[in-house]
């Protein structure tokens, strides 16, 4: 359950919905706008595995988005995509081309085969459903549903010192009615902060349970024995990915759009470290409704500010799965 109601729904017009596998520990998150959007997208992880964001490119024809496609299962949850087309399609929502409407769905996925069962990925029919069960109702589930299902984070050293990630969303709203929400699945390969204290929520494990702040490996001389870049036993490139959407009322260009995108990755900056890395594919959406007037500076400012929000929400919502523990867990074992 969430801290607060005000999740990325608080964005009018904007639905998500979700469908997973809690033992294959795989899912799927569809951010739906029926009415269309302005769309934009950055991507700055080195290993993404993504679909239309070349559409979304400013110089690109279609300016108007129909839904997002958040994924597990790396590039085979993509299939996940062709299920939410075949959702809107029925409802009649899409660009008119004149033969037919061609709903407009970019999609970005995440690598979580190494947790649950790798031949079990988001596919059609599990995006079919995530999208029919879409709502406008405030994101109640969040941490393991969804995209968030099979996310772990604190990837550095290996599976067996990683912690559990999840899926995170929040929103805010400002004088004047604009309106900025987010919703973002963390999978990162570095270990998650929070902004304020600058303590480690969840990264990577020592031999006895505890977190090992990555930064102390610069600073102490007796963590020599680790290395800053994998071992054989550390990740593959490619095996991470923290993925979001921003939303917002405000009236964006595509280009705008784009660009608080951009900003929103500052987000990530804040609570992930390392972040951007080979081993991840970190990109993020921008949906733009356009109801109110605003600074598209002011609205990146906001939306990086919520994107962080919802980073430390997917790691404080999340459950332990699949062997691997999460922060709750710590905590509560700390406490007794």
């Amino acid at each position: 359950m969430t801290d607060s109601p005000f999740t990325i729904t608080a964005v009018p017009g904007v639905k998500v919905g979700h469908a997973e596998d809690a033992e294959a520990l795989t899912g799927v998150t569809v951010v739906r706008v029926d009415q269309g959007a302005v769309g934009g997208v950055s991507v700055r992880g080195s290993a993404p595995a993504t679909r239309e964001t070349d559409a979304l490119n400013p110089l690109g024809l279609v300016d108007v988005v129909h839904a997002v496609v958040l994924a597990g299962g790396s590039a085979f949850g993509l299939d996940a995509a062709g299920g939410v087309v075949q959702y809107l399609e029925e409802q009649g929502i899409g660009l008119d081309t004149g033969a037919a409407r061609v709903p407009i769905v970019p999609a970005a996925a995440l690598y979580d085969l190494a947790i649950g069962c790798a031949t079990v990925r988001p596919n059609r029919e599990m995006g079919y459903a995530a999208a029919a069960r879409a709502g406008e109702m405030p994101v109640e589930a969040q941490g393991n549903v969804g995209a968030g299902t099979g996310a772990t984070v604190g990837k550095l050293f290996g599976m067996e010192r990683a912690m559990k990630g999840g899926l995170g969303t929040a929103a805010r709203r400002l004088p004047g009615g604009l309106i900025v929400g987010a919703i973002v699945a963390v999978n990162a390969v570095g270990e998650v902060r929070d902004p304020q204290s600058g303590s480690v929520l969840a990264g990577v494990r020592c031999d006895d349970g505890d977190i090992l702040p990555l930064s102390s490996l610069f600073e102490n001389p007796g963590l020599r024995r680790f290395s800053f870049f994998p071992d054989p036993g550390g990740p593959a490139p490619g095996t991470a990915t923290t993925i979001g959407v921003v939303a917002t009322n405000a009236k964006l260009t595509k280009g705008q759009a784009t660009k608080v995108a951009d900003m929103a990755h500052g987000g990530l900056v804040r609570t992930i470290y390392p972040v951007h890395t080979m081993f991840d594919g970190d990109a993020i959406f921008a949906l733009a409704t356009g109801e109110v007037e605003a600074d598209v500076n002011w609205v990146g400012t906001v939306a990086a500010d919520v994107m962080a929000e919802a980073v430390v929400r997917a790691v404080k919502a999340a459950r332990g799965a699949g062997g691997v523990p999460a922060w709750r867990d710590l905590t509560e074992n700390r406490s007794q």
